[in-house]
């Protein structure tokens, strides 16, 4: 199977385009840059802005992967990202004849308080209305996401951490998820993923940041209003219906101090 996946050189985009490379299937990286690191994958190079360069790399493509991301905490920033850059890709791969679209999204996002969560929502609307058969993968965050946050938010030796509780996911078990659903076919809203621990994210941060080798004190900040009420309460980490995953946070940071 020919498969493109857009976000190609992100973090879930990689893992799809090295769990399908490994599967067999004739890959496409699509970024800005058009380079891939992955060995068997051909890079290619699109501006989803404008459309520009879309329709020759969706040419012969049996289905399309979208791990598109926007960073930006703006409602109407990420919407119009998120939403115009689906329309343009939905609208090539209908002129491609693409035949399955697969999308991932975030897990608990309906009706969210969080703006980049609703932005993320009328993302999947619009994947719903796109007229092109799809398949919809929403995952929890990744083991990455608390370094990530702590990189951001470090004030001297303070890492302010938001209180967030959810079932952390390893980025590698997504591209996998990711690729078995290309390999089912098109089937609308796939089972959740989610990690196999609750886990406090500032826990996560202060355990990431041992494992690299970073003196700071994680300082777990309660954010207020509906956003903080949502991460606090373990909303973010589904229902516990779905799709379990295998690695545990505590295995993932073992690995992540055996290669500092």
């Amino acid at each position: 199977m020919d498969v493109l996946v857009v976000g190609g050189t992100g973090e879930a985009g990689r893992a799809a385009v090295r769990a399908l490379v490994a599967r067999g299937h004739t890959v496409r990286a699509l970024s800005r840059s058009g380079k891939t690191d992955v060995p068997g994958a051909i890079g290619y190079r699109a501006d989803l802005t404008t459309g520009d360069g879309l329709d020759q790399a969706l040419s012969n493509v049996d289905a399309v992967i979208d791990a598109f991301n926007v960073q930006s905490q703006s409602y109407a920033v990420a919407r119009a990202a998120f939403v115009g850059a689906t329309e343009r890709l939905l609208a090539a791969e209908r002129d491609a004849g693409v035949r399955h679209h697969v999308l991932l999204s975030i897990v608990a996002i309906d009706d969210s308080p969080y703006a980049y969560y609703r932005a993320k929502e009328a993302q999947e609307q619009a994947v719903v209305a796109g007229g092109v058969p799809y398949t919809i993968l929403r995952a929890t965050q990744f083991h990455e996401f608390a370094g990530q946050l702590a990189g951001r938010l470090k004030f001297g030796p303070f890492v302010l951490v938001p209180q967030f509780v959810t079932r952390p996911v390893a980025v590698s078990e997504v591209g996998e998820a990711l690729a078995d659903a290309v390999e089912a076919g098109s089937s609308g809203r796939a089972p959740d993923l989610f990690g196999p621990r609750v886990e406090r994210v500032s826990d996560m941060a202060r355990r990431t940041l041992k494992a690299h080798g970073t003196r700071a004190v994680v300082v777990p900040l309660p954010l207020p209003g509906k956003v903080g009420a949502m991460m606090r309460s373990g909303h973010a980490g589904g229902d516990g219906v779905g799709r379990e995953s295998h690695l545990t946070f505590d295995e993932w940071v073992r690995g992540e101090s055996a290669r500092a």
